[in-house]
């Protein structure tokens, strides 16, 4: 039997909490545990509803249920929650420290002056050097040798500014990503 990865897990999780339905009944048992008509009462839905959607939270952990005389009353499992928060935060660190290392002290002091902990860059430095070092942490969000549309290319770039012109012009111009003339497709300067 395959391993399952853990960012197989994540999706699962994620997708489970998707559906705004399923969303609401874990608001509603965060608050406190709740019987599966209670639930409908306060959705405006049906109890087959209800039982559906606490089901596929049930499979997904996420839900707990126990008899109490004729009703089953349902918990939010918090422990499974928290769990799941504790391995992504897990994951992140993990990967966190590679990439640590492979910048020179100088490049750490200006990721950390000028992006958020998360990368998200709250300031543009005015020195072209600096400039370059946010450049090259916002070139690693683009896989080498894939093509990306303009508009995709906005799209990544908008997770670490508004200003998504200027970082793609600054890819350009400092031949980290290439283009095609026309607003064609970019790509990953080979070697960058």
């Amino acid at each position: 039997m395959p391993e399952v990865q853990p960012y197989d897990r994540f999706v699962r999780f994620f997708k489970v909490l998707a559906e705004p339905r399923r969303l609401k009944i874990v608001g509603l048992l965060a608050e406190r545990p709740r019987t599966v008509e209670q639930l409908g009462a306060l959705l405006g839905v049906g109890v087959s509803t209800v039982s559906h959607h606490l089901s596929r939270l049930a499979d997904a952990g996420l839900v707990s249920a126990r008899s109490e005389s004729y009703y089953s009353v349902y918990a939010l499992r918090t422990d499974a929650v928290a769990s799941m928060a504790r391995e992504l935060l897990k994951q992140a660190e993990q990967r966190r420290p590679a990439l640590e290392e492979s910048l020179h002290e100088s490049e750490r002091k200006v990721l950390a002056t000028f992006t958020t902990p998360e990368g998200r860059i709250t300031a543009f430095p005015s020195g072209e050097k600096r400039f370059r070092v946010i450049l090259r942490h916002v070139l690693r969000a683009f896989e080498p040798g894939v093509r990306y549309t303009e508009k995709r290319v906005n799209q990544i770039l908008s997770n670490f500014h508004e200003d998504t012109a200027r970082l793609r012009r600054g890819l350009v111009d400092y031949r980290l990503m290439a283009r095609e003339g026309g607003g064609g497709k970019y790509w990953r300067v080979e070697g960058k």
